[in-house]
């Protein structure tokens, strides 16, 4: 599709909204930019030194792009890895389930750190398959010091 296709394709549209059909004609835009955008971005993906690409990942925007488009090249399961790499605060995986989008995790730390709505905003962009997580807290391990000095003898 070329540039003047799709800007075609848009103006029709745009006419569509002066008369009755506004709803009907704004999803028909929404579809066309999409493809117009995915075709480009396809094309700058696969014209892309695979070092470069890697890089690009880390990017929130870029990344979201790419998913969007289903043009990322890492499964869900490196997308979740890398958006928790992210965070300031050691996460481990305890679980995904694709079929509700449930993702449980569990701090590598005990103590203060990020708290479920880091996570999710972590992962908005390069997972958005993940819809709800469930951070389980690393069960805290008991301090042992030295015994207390036992108390004098009263003579």
């Amino acid at each position: 599709m070329t540039a003047e296709q799709t800007g075609q394709r848009i103006q029709e549209a745009l006419d569509e909204l002066a008369g009755g059909g506004a709803q009907a004609a704004g999803e028909r835009l929404v579809r066309e930019l999409m493809a117009f955008y995915g075709d480009g971005l396809a094309r700058i993906v696969g014209a892309l030194p695979p070092a470069t690409l890697t890089r690009l990942l880390d990017d929130p925007a870029v990344a979201g792009l790419l998913v969007l488009h289903d043009l990322h090249p890492e499964d869900t399961s490196a997308r979740i890895a890398r958006a928790l790499a992210q965070l300031p605060e050691p996460v481990d995986v305890l679980g995904f389930d694709p079929a509700t989008g449930g993702l449980r995790v569990r701090r590598s730390r005990s103590g203060c750190g990020c708290t479920e709505q880091d996570i999710e905003a972590a992962l908005a962009c390069h997972a958005p398959e993940v819809t709800a997580v469930e951070l389980e807290h690393a069960p805290q391990l008991l301090q042992i010091g030295t015994r207390p000095a036992a108390p004098a003898e009263v003579r």
